[in-house]
């Protein structure tokens, strides 16, 4: 928790301590992940997946999904994007978060 705090007020030397601290104690942090059920079967998706059998397939339709948005105005939200990188990576990254890739 601390250390998106620090991530969201652009605090990243601390943000990187803590992570550091975190390796050096053993503590690890969960990957979150979203599930959909689809014809009775559950695909449990975590950010930046590569492992489903039609992830090739999954990113062309976000990124078809994106463009039109982004057509119509859509801007992502940056802000809850907790990595220090340019704000083009960071919109590009939140389009391969697990509840996206469960479309």
């Amino acid at each position: 928790l601390l250390s998106n705090i620090y991530a969201v007020a652009n605090r990243w030397d601390d943000r990187a301590e803590v992570r550091k601290t975190m390796v050096d104690r053993g503590v690890k942090k969960e990957a979150g992940n979203s599930c959909i059920e689809v014809n009775n079967q559950v695909h449990t998706f975590v950010a930046e997946d590569a492992s489903h059998p039609q992830i090739k397939e999954i990113h062309e339709e976000l990124k078809r999904l994106f463009v039109l948005m982004s057509e119509v105005g859509y801007v992502p939200d940056t802000c809850f994007e907790l990595h220090d990188m340019e704000m083009e990576k960071k919109g590009s990254s939140l389009c391969h978060h697990s509840e996206k890739l469960a479309i």
